[in-house]
């Protein structure tokens, strides 16, 4: 009879090496930018690509008392703009590595 322990093995092997690419790859995207913007650049808001807030910009055009909504509508807009393009990149790169299989809780 063959042994059978090679196969699990080389998972194994396979899954410490997918390991150390998947914490590789989380320095890296610390170190990366993402920018969304809303009202023709009236506002941006600057994430990583561990989808963290780094930075917000508002100009004072965009700054209206009487109408703080308009604003708050705006800081939304560009948030989810560039938290999505965070996320995205994020999952084209993690597809890189894990071939496609979705790996819960990664990203």
């Amino acid at each position: 009879m063959a042994k059978q322990g090679g196969g699990h093995a080389n998972i194994m092997l396979q899954a410490r090496r997918m390991q150390g690419q998947i914490k590789g790859l989380q320095e890296v995207l610390a170190e990366q930018d993402f920018e969304g913007a809303a009202g023709g650049g009236l506002v941006k808001v600057i994430v990583d690509g561990r989808q963290k807030i780094k930075k917000i910009e508002i100009t004072p055009e965009a700054i209206n008392p009487d109408d703080l909504d308009e604003l708050a509508d705006l800081l939304t807009a560009a948030a989810n703009m560039a938290l999505g393009s965070s996320q995205e990149h994020s999952q084209a790169e993690m597809k890189k590595i894990t071939g496609g299989i979705h790996l819960p809780g990664l990203f």
